[in-house]
């Protein structure tokens, strides 16, 4: 059976290319959603392996707030149900020193550059970050 890859990501563009990367290149399955009370309930649930987590998002909101990729990130880590998923942050805000910053903050488990220029590498990340 496939790896469930969740991509959190509010830019439409992206969102496809990291699932039909995911989908063509890794044979993951894949779900694509920003909605807070449906990405909780799926990672509570058990049924996600992976998620590929955008940084800046800008349609997601939790108890009436909005929320952006490291808080959710971190949210989802300290819960004892869904602590265990490995999360790779996504994000063009790649200035130098942020991606510590950004792992620090978010209790993330990896960090991808967008735009992703190497979709293999791409790929052996996530895939790294299943096995």
């Amino acid at each position: 059976m496939a790896k469930r890859v969740m991509v959190v990501e509010d830019d439409p563009m992206s969102a496809k290319f990291f699932e039909l990367t995911l989908k063509r290149r890794g044979n993951f399955d894949v779900i694509v959603t920003e909605d807070v009370d449906q990405i909780l309930h799926l990672v509570r649930q058990g049924s996600i392996d992976m998620i590929v987590m955008d940084v800046s998002l800008c349609n997601s909101y939790y108890k009436g707030e909005r929320v952006d990729g490291v808080t959710l990130s971190r949210l989802i880590k300290k819960d004892k149900s869904s602590g265990n998923i490995p999360i790779l942050l996504a994000t063009a805000h790649a200035m130098k020193g942020e991606q510590e910053e950004f792992l620090k903050e978010s209790d993330a488990d990896g960090y991808v550059s967008k735009p992703v220029i190497d979709p293999n590498e791409f790929i052996r990340k996530v895939s790294d970050l299943i096995a």
